[in-house]
């Protein structure tokens, strides 16, 4: 199993050579399409509209975000299944445009794929 690195679309370019993934619902603001080198972009993989504005990155909210995220995640495997099947293959990044780095969907979804390949007990990567 390869290593998951979380990136801000507007920081510089991490991993090199691993697929790269945008796991937004919606495009970041202010970047080109054309200047994301990006494997693909999995807006079905993001949390739900609804989701997305309950939490407006409230750290308050972070751990009641992770459970309802991770039940929205498990109702739709198959928008995460190729970036599992990714993962399996080797190293993989999420790309997200949170200013917030450590309470983002990005950093929930890391740690819901590294649990569900069965990784749970290692400490998450980024």
């Amino acid at each position: 199993m390869g290593v998951v690195t979380l990136a801000r679309v507007y920081d510089d370019d991490p991993g090199r050579g691993a697929p790269r993934y945008l796991v937004e619902r919606l495009w970041p603001r202010g970047v080109r399409r054309n200047a994301l080198r990006l494997t693909a972009w999995l807006p079905d993989v993001a949390p739900s509209t609804g989701l997305r504005r309950w939490f407006g990155h409230d750290p308050a909210r972070w751990e009641d975000f992770r459970q309802r995220y991770a039940a929205e995640l498990d109702a739709r495997p198959e928008a995460w299944r190729p970036l599992a099947d990714a993962l399996a293959a080797g190293d993989v990044v999420l790309l997200y445009s949170a200013r917030d780095t450590e309470h983002n969907n990005a950093v929930a979804l890391r740690d819901h794929l590294l649990a569900s390949a069965g990784a749970g007990e290692r400490p998450p990567r980024s």
